[in-house]
């Protein structure tokens, strides 16, 4: 079953897509990097969708959904997002799974919807205290192409907002973690792929059941490099869950 549909929210319309066939199951919810959308999903979605049933949507803006007045940060998106659930009627539990930034709403939807959240894989997220941390160890261009992406949705300062937010927000998370850290970045210098893998293990604390894969042959995209370990994963919490 594909079930491609346009969901009111608040002030604007979202683009979303249902994809399979199991019905009772947690429905697995997936949000793709900044700038990215639905179609980020491509090359993991069939298969994903043998597991349990697959949202895929694009945030406000992207893709085929129209822009929204609210700011652009996580704490919108989360809430625009738990909108688009409620008004397709699509209920929890949900297993998240976020990519980039996607990765840092997700975590603040399963801190905001603790009750309605039952698994979480972060696919090479955005880590809280990148801006501090870990922009400052890369070269000069680096830094300059980076802060000059930021023209697709949220601006540079909505992103840092985010990340501030999901800092500000962190709890103590009640459910399986799956945290999926690439291990080949483009430009990386060994100190930094290092510094990456070590930020990336420190966003395992957010849950007592947890698990770091450090995905060794990965650029950023892990879905589109190794599209088999981001399904091995989400397949680790359907089974952990009793799917």
């Amino acid at each position: 079953m594909t079930k491609e549909m346009f969901v009111q929210i608040s002030d604007c319309n979202l683009y979303a897509k249902l994809v399979g066939e199991n019905i009772g199951k947690p429905t697995i919810v997936m949000d793709a990097g900044y700038g990215d959308f639905s179609k980020a999903w491509d090359s993991v979605i069939g298969d994903i969708s043998m597991l349990s049933n697959v949202l895929i949507y694009d945030r406000a803006g992207l893709g085929n959904s129209e822009k929204s007045s609210n700011p652009r940060t996580s704490r919108e998106m989360v809430r625009e997002l738990k909108e688009l659930l409620i008004e397709a009627k699509i209920k929890p539990p949900y297993i998240l799974v976020g990519h980039s930034f996607g990765g840092v709403n997700m975590r603040m939807f399963a801190t905001e919807y603790q009750n309605e959240v039952c698994g979480l894989v972060l696919v090479d997220s955005t880590p809280e205290d990148y801006r501090e941390r870990f922009l400052p160890t890369m070269s000069k261009e680096f830094q300059q192409a980076y802060n000059k992406q930021f023209v697709y949705e949220g601006n540079y300062d909505e992103f840092m907002e985010s990340l501030k937010q999901v800092k500000e927000t962190k709890f103590k998370l009640n459910v399986p973690l799956i945290v999926l850290s690439a291990g080949k970045k483009a430009h990386y210098s060994k100190e930094s792929q290092e510094l990456w893998n070590e930020m990336q293990r420190a966003i395992l604390e957010i849950s007592s059941d947890n698990e770091l894969v450090i995905v060794e042959n990965s650029a950023h995209y892990i879905q589109n490099d190794v599209p088999e370990v981001v399904v091995s994963a989400i397949k680790k919490l359907t089974d952990k869950i009793g799917l």
